[in-house]
C-alpha cells in the first residue's frame, strides 16, 4: 500500500459512493487506475464493505451507552457472544483487558430501552455478574 493508496482509502472513507472518476481527478491517476487499485484493496481483505453511517438521532436512537460486562466463567462466553450478535442495539462489542472483559457501545432510543437491554437481556445471560454503564453525553469524533 502507497501513499496513492491511503489517498484512496481517505476518500472512500468519507463518501463509500465517490466514483472512480472523482477519485481519479483527486488521486491523479486514470478511472481504470483506481478501479484497479480499489479492487485490489478488496481482493486483499483490507476493504471489507462499502457501507452507509446512519443518523441515530433521526432513527430515533438518541441515547448512546457503553456497557462493561464481567463474565463468572469461559464456558459462559459462548452464549454472552450470542446474545450481544442478535441484539439490534449492540453497535460494538469489543472483548478487553482489565476488571471486565467485554465492552458494549449501544444505541436506543432512551433510559427506559437502555434499563430494558440491561435488566431484561444481558443480566439474564447466563454467567453474566457484573455490569458497568457509562451514558454518552456528545460524541466529538466517531469513525468507522
Amino acid at each position: 500500500m502507497d501513499r496513492i493508496d491511503e489517498q484512496i482509502l481517505r476518500l472512500l472513507r468519507e463518501n463509500a459512493q465517490i466514483t472512480s472518476s472523482d477519485i481519479s481527478k483527486q488521486v491523479h491517476l486514470s478511472v481504470p487506475a483506481v478501479s484497479e487499485r480499489i479492487r485490489k484493496l478488496e481482493d486483499t481483505g483490507l476493504i471489507r464493505q462499502f457501507t452507509v453511517k446512519l443518523d441515530r438521532e433521526q432513527l430515533g436512537l438518541h441515547l448512546i451507552a457503553f456497557v462493561m460486562v464481567q463474565i463468572e466463567k469461559t464456558e459462559h462466553i459462548a452464549g454472552f457472544r450470542e446474545t450481544v450478535m442478535q441484539a439490534d442495539c449492540v453497535l460494538e462489542c469489543h472483548h478487553i483487558a482489565g476488571a471486565y472483559d467485554y465492552v458494549l457501545k449501544v444505541a436506543v432510543k432512551g433510559t427506559a430501552d437502555l434499563e430494558r437491554f440491561i435488566s431484561e437481556t444481558l443480566k439474564q445471560v447466563e454467567g453474566v455478574s457484573k455490569t458497568n454503564t457509562m451514558i454518552v453525553l456528545s460524541s466529538m469524533k466517531e469513525e468507522m
